[in-house]
C-alpha cells in the first residue's frame, strides 16, 4: 500500500471517528460515556408490611425512584412489626420500615438497629389505627375508646405498637394494660380470625384492616388512635454496621425514599380552609399503587392513607416517651439512653 493510500485511509477513519463523537456530544453524551458500559444496580432489600403506612415505599419502588438512584430494592414482606427489626438485624434485610416495638428497642439497645427517619405518624384526621368492636361487643355497650377497659383486645405481640397503643390510651383514660387483656396472637392475620370468630371483644387494627372489618359487617369502628393518642407510630431504620460500611448506599436510599414521601404527602395529606382532606396531584396513580402493594381494593385504602412528614423528620421527643414508656413495663433496658437509637444525619435533623 503507498503512503498516500494509508494516509487517505487513516483520514477518513477519524473523520468518521469525529463524527460520530460530534452525534454523541449533540445528544448530550461524551465519547467516554457512550464507551463505558452501564453501571449494575446495586442490590438492596428492605422489609414492610402490607400496609397503607408503608405507601412511600411501594410508590418508590413503583415508580423507578430507588432506580433512579442506583438501587435494585426488593421488597420483603411481613404480618407483624416485630418480625422487621430481627430481619435487618439478621441481615436478611437492609433496611426495615414498619412500626416501633419493645423488640425494636431492645434491638437497639444491643447496637443492632438504628432509626434514620419517619414513617407514617397517628395524627389527628388521618385514620390509620382503628378501634374496632365486634358486633356484639359493641351491642352490650362498647361504644367508645374508654370503654376498652376491662375488655379482651386482640393484638399481634406483648411488646407490639398495639400494646403501646393500647398503654397510652390507659394513661388518657385513668387505666393500664392490667386492666384490659390483652390477646396476643403473633400476627393481624390471627388476629381477624380471632375477631370474626368471637374470641375477643375488640381489635386494634390497621386502617385498611379496620376498613375492611366493618366493610364486612363484622364490627365497628368505635374511633382511632391518631384522634385519641397521636405519636410517632413508624420509621425507617438499618443497621449501624450498614451505616458505617455502606453509607453511599443509605444515602441513595434516603434520597428515593423522600422523594416518594413528598409525593405521597402531596397527593394525599392536603386539607381545605375546613380541615377536610382533599386529593392532591397524583392521587389516582399512587392510590392505585398502594392497593396493588396491600391487595386491598383502592376505596378501602384511601379511606385509610395515614400522615408522613414530607422530609422524613422525626418526632424525636415522642420516640423519648415510647422508650420510657417500654421501660415503665419493664420490656426495655432502663440504662437505655432513647437519644442513642437514632442518627438523624441523613435527614439533616
Amino acid at each position: 500500500m503507498t503512503l498516500a493510500r494509508l494516509t487517505r485511509r487513516v483520514l477518513i477513519a477519524t473523520a468518521g471517528t469525529a463524527l460520530a463523537a460530534g452525534t454523541l456530544m449533540s445528544v448530550g453524551m461524551s465519547a467516554a460515556q457512550a464507551q463505558a458500559p452501564a453501571q449494575p444496580l446495586e442490590k438492596a432489600t428492605v422489609g414492610v408490611l402490607a400496609l397503607s403506612s408503608s405507601g412511600p415505599i411501594f410508590i418508590a419502588k413503583a415508580k423507578g425512584y430507588f432506580e433512579k438512584e442506583g438501587l435494585d430494592v426488593d421488597l420483603k414482606m411481613f404480618t407483624s412489626a416485630q418480625q422487621v427489626p430481627v430481619a435487618v438485624t439478621s441481615g436478611d434485610a437492609d433496611f426495615g420500615v414498619t412500626g416501633l416495638t419493645a423488640g425494636f428497642y431492645n434491638l437497639a439497645s444491643k447496637g443492632a438497629v438504628t432509626i434514620i427517619a419517619a414513617q407514617s405518624r397517628d395524627e389527628p384526621g388521618f385514620p390509620l389505627s382503628g378501634y374496632v368492636a365486634t358486633k356484639a361487643a359493641y351491642e352490650a355497650g362498647l361504644t367508645k375508646p374508654a370503654d376498652l377497659k376491662g375488655k379482651r383486645i386482640a393484638i399481634t405481640t406483648v411488646g407490639s405498637t398495639f400494646h403501646y397503643m393500647i398503654g397510652i390510651l390507659g394513661q388518657k383514660y385513668g387505666f393500664t394494660v392490667k386492666d384490659v387483656t390483652m390477646v396476643p396472637l403473633q400476627d393481624v392475620p390471627k388476629m381477624v380470625a380471632a375477631f370474626k370468630g368471637g374470641q375477643v371483644d375488640a381489635i386494634l387494627a390497621p386502617s385498611t384492616v379496620s376498613r375492611q372489618l366493618a366493610a364486612d359487617g363484622a364490627g365497628t369502628i368505635i374511633g382511632w388512635a391518631g384522634d385519641e393518642t397521636p405519636w410517632q407510630l413508624g420509621a425507617l431504620f438499618t443497621a449501624p454496621k450498614t451505616i458505617k460500611d455502606r453509607r453511599p448506599l443509605v444515602e441513595k436510599f434516603i434520597r428515593a425514599y423522600k422523594t416518594a414521601l413528598a409525593e405521597y404527602h402531596a397527593a394525599f395529606n392536603g386539607k381545605d380552609a375546613s380541615g377536610a382532606l382533599v386529593k392532591g396531584p397524583g392521587y389516582d396513580e399512587l392510590l392505585t399503587i398502594i392497593a396493588d402493594a396491600t391487595k386491598q381494593k383502592p376505596e378501602i385504602v384511601a379511606g385509610g392513607l395515614p400522615y408522613v412528614d414530607p422530609q422524613a423528620r422525626l418526632l424525636v421527643d415522642d420516640v423519648v416517651n415510647q422508650v420510657k414508656f417500654w421501660q415503665s413495663e419493664g420490656q426495655v433496658d432502663k440504662t437505655l439512653d432513647p437519644k442513642s437509637v437514632m442518627d438523624l444525619s441523613f435527614i439533616g435533623q
